[in-house]
């Protein structure tokens, strides 16, 4: 069968993948439509495999609502102008809706199950034949979901941090829940608290500040002078300090007006003014690359070698 200049265009919309690898998937195997779309998932494979040495730390996080549940996802990218491509965005939309319904628990079984949107593919394979169509090493790293009486999902920088606050109520329909939530949300996004609450933080946590701060004084003549009543009551009021950094419901709240209300007094004052207590009972953050090293490139060295200069 001849190679049209339609075939190549239903092939390129079917797939996602560019023009000439339409053509040449086309070429090779005489035409065939459902042989070219395999021959595509093929070569979508093995680009996958040439780049899976290479660091994917830039990416998108999103997240989505529906009624009482909500579900975030990291999707990473190499490079930050990927996180901008609309086909990585609607990718990464995608992905989030296949995590809202998954029932993996792990990333490897999410990976493992059939595409919701196209079941001839597991989500590894989807995953694959993107990483095609982009052009870089694109990895779904990490999701998570939440479900309670209230829940709330918050993106900030355009994917670059993602937050989902669940809360236990009585009044999870009141608009006046979703916006404190919200409010809490953006806290979280901007002053990382690890806990909620002090109830949280474990005694080995505690024991290992304890030993930290111990050794950090003792590491200064002077406040290793005095004594050990005095050093202990400094080491407590250390602690005391970090938790209110640490823990969600003693930071103070960033839209106070007066600059001393804490997260904890504020969900009292809505509590107050829902007609019923609203306590945050878990919260998810994400940022975009943390913990994943980095490649330095040094782009001006990086054109001129490509450029044989």
């Amino acid at each position: 069968m001849a190679v049209t200049a339609a075939l190549v265009k239903e092939l390129r919309e079917m797939t996602g993948a560019g023009m000439m690898d339409c053509k040449k998937a086309l070429e090779a195997t005489a035409g065939d439509m459902d042989k070219a779309v395999e021959f595509l998932r093929e070569k979508g494979l093995a680009a996958a495999a040439k780049k899976a040495g290479r660091i994917a730390a830039e990416g998108l996080v999103s997240a989505k609502v529906e009624g009482n549940r909500a579900v975030i996802a990291e999707v990473n990218s190499e490079t930050d102008f990927v996180a901008k491509n609309a086909d990585f965005q609607t990718y990464v939309a995608e992905v989030v809706d296949q995590a809202m319904n998954t029932e993996a628990t792990d990333i490897n079984a999410f990976l493992a199950e059939p595409w919701t949107l196209d079941p001839s593919l597991t989500v590894e394979q989807k995953l694959s034949s993107m990483i095609a169509v982009i052009g870089e090493k694109l990895s779904i790293r990490r999701f998570a979901k939440v479900e309670g009486d209230a829940v709330v999902a918050y993106i900030h920088g355009g994917g670059r941090i993602g937050v989902l606050v669940e809360a236990k109520t009585e009044a999870g329909s009141d608009p006046a829940v979703t916006e404190a939530l919200k409010n809490v949300a953006m806290q979280i996004a901007a002053l990382r608290p690890r806990y909620i609450s002090r109830a949280e933080v474990s005694a080995d946590f505690q024991a290992k500040e304890t030993e930290i701060l111990r050794a950090q004084i003792m590491n200064d003549p002077k406040e290793a002078r005095k004594p050990e009543k005095v050093i202990n009551g400094m080491i407590q009021g250390r602690i005391a300090k970090e938790m209110k950094e640490f823990c969600l419901v003693d930071q103070i709240y960033v839209k106070a007006e007066d600059g001393k209300q804490t997260v904890g007094q504020y969900l009292e004052q809505v509590s107050k003014a829902v007609g019923s207590k609203l306590t945050v009972t878990k919260f998810i953050r994400y940022e975009t690359g943390e913990g994943i090293e980095k490649r330095e490139d040094d782009f001006a060295a990086e054109v001129a070698k490509q450029m044989g200069m």
